[in-house]
């Protein structure tokens, strides 16, 4: 899979894309990720990306034609399965949707900043417009960031035992439930006995059991 992302804040984006399972994604040749600084599309030498609101108002907003340049670019060396655009009023980022994504061959994400971005980018280029949750960062990398990791994490190959995505939270609109490792006792809490009887089906309905009591308790909208 390849992921272009377009930014006026690269730097943002080059922790957490250089460790753990992106980083190992990347050096597979599974994932290839791809940070565009939008100031190379600048309308004037000053690094202009940006200009204030018509009508007024605090704020600024990404100007179109920086946007377009660079999009435009990289539509005419591929096409998207996605054009995602990471803000605040967008379908907000669930694993169904992550899921869809992850199928996908190339995706190409726009980081808003500022105020966001002049309405006629989204309305002729955007086909998803994606929030990673119901408060405002200082700009989309960081979301940015989230979804690339959620996405490149299901990609076939990249995680040692595949399984292991298969049983995460939300994968089956439940939260995982809790898990244990050595010591069986530690400070008089004990290891559930069910874990250590070997007896796999009895453990795997425990397991059930245990994360629907949980979603029950901690995320009751899941199962509606």
């Amino acid at each position: 899979m390849r992921i272009d992302i377009v930014t006026c804040q690269p730097e943002l984006l080059t922790s957490p894309f250089a460790y753990s399972i992106v980083k190992r994604a990347q050096d597979k040749g599974l994932a290839e990720l791809h940070v565009h600084d939008l100031r190379r599309y600048a309308i004037n030498k000053h690094g202009q990306i940006d200009d204030y609101v018509f009508g007024g108002g605090a704020g600024m907003v990404l100007r179109v034609e920086p946007i377009a340049a660079c999009f435009d670019e990289l539509l005419s060396q591929r096409s998207y399965d996605a054009i995602i655009y990471l803000t605040p009023d967008g379908e907000t980022l669930r694993q169904p949707l992550v899921n869809r994504l992850s199928l996908g061959t190339n995706l190409l994400l726009l980081c808003g900043h500022y105020k966001g971005v002049d309405e006629r980018i989204r309305q002729t280029y955007i086909t998803h417009e994606i929030s990673v949750g119901d408060y405002v960062l200082s700009g989309g990398e960081l979301g940015a960031a989230v979804l690339v990791d959620a996405v490149v994490r299901l990609l076939p190959g990249v995680l040692g035992n595949e399984e292991s995505a298969l049983s995460d939270s939300f994968q089956d609109n439940l939260l995982a439930p809790p898990v244990y490792t050595r010591p069986a006792e530690w400070r008089g809490h004990m290891v559930p006995d069910i874990l250590l009887s070997g007896n796999t089906p009895r453990v795997e309905e425990w397991r059930h059991e245990q994360a629907l009591a949980r979603t029950q308790q901690r995320r009751p909208d899941l199962l509606s």
